[in-house]
């Protein structure tokens, strides 16, 4: 089974940027996506009925904002929107559903780039989704939680560590937030299984940084170390273009 989780900077624009037809080609068994950035209003019927897939979107109740959709092939059993925080669901940033053997929660953390106070709602934001996942697992569910979180979390996970130990998204307390998780019992898959990987996921748009390879690796496929046994592979497709971001992938067995 092959999951991808791509932020794709506003599905509109990647649509123009032919999403449909890498879908196509591409095929994952499950699609996350994250920062869509188009309002329930806003869904066409291809995106709410693309072929071959289930589709369920989360839109943030600010227009052009924010938003996570998944697609999957087989229909899970159970979606819910958000996770039952409303400070933060106005924000669409979560989407849950069960599959056969796994939880999946799709999820955008909150970028804090835009002052110290969405640096604070970005930690309050770790540690209240970590909350609820923790409370899911001890309920049984086994987790596999991806999208952009928004942190490198390892001086190997950007290329210009040294200039941004100051800036968001490097910051010492996200780095931190992004450890408890660690520490709870998620593993970083691509981590664990290419250790001295020094591949990106996000480059901004400015003087030619995707050209260049200065980037940052802020996506992620965490899963619950009782799911490790069904890991059979985890990558980064850094040649998907069509967004600041890629996509990146894991492989389970089913």
């Amino acid at each position: 089974m092959r999951l991808v989780s791509w932020n794709v900077n506003g599905v509109r624009s990647a649509i123009r940027n032919g999403f449909w037809e890498w879908l196509a080609t591409e095929a994952p068994d499950i699609l996350c996506l994250q920062e869509t950035r188009i309002h329930a209003g806003q869904l066409e019927e291809m995106m709410c009925h693309p072929p071959g897939y289930h589709a369920f979107w989360h839109s943030a109740e600010r227009k052009g904002y924010s938003g996570v959709a998944i697609l999957s092939q087989g229909e899970p059993r159970g979606v819910q929107v958000g996770f039952g925080q409303p400070y933060f669901d106005v924000e669409g940033r979560v989407l849950v559903a069960e599959h056969r053997g796994f939880t999946l929660v799709n999820a955008y953390f909150p970028s804090g780039q835009r002052g110290q106070d969405r640096v604070a709602f970005k930690l309050e934001f770790y540690d209240a989704l970590l909350r609820y996942c923790t409370g899911l697992r001890e309920q049984g569910h086994r987790l596999v939680i991806c999208g952009d979180y928004n942190t490198a979390h390892q001086p190997i996970d950007l290329a210009r560590p040294k200039e941004n130990v100051k800036n968001s998204g490097f910051l010492p307390e996200e780095r931190e937030a992004f450890s408890r998780w660690l520490d709870q019992g998620f593993v970083d898959v691509f981590r664990l299984l290419h250790p001295l990987a020094e591949e990106y996921t996000w480059w901004t748009y400015r003087s030619g940084a995707r050209g260049r390879n200065v980037g940052w690796r802020i996506d992620y496929f965490l899963v619950a170390e009782e799911l490790l046994p069904q890991v059979q592979g985890a990558r980064i497709l850094g040649d998907v273009a069509g967004s600041d971001h890629c996509p990146v992938e894991l492989a389970l067995r089913a």
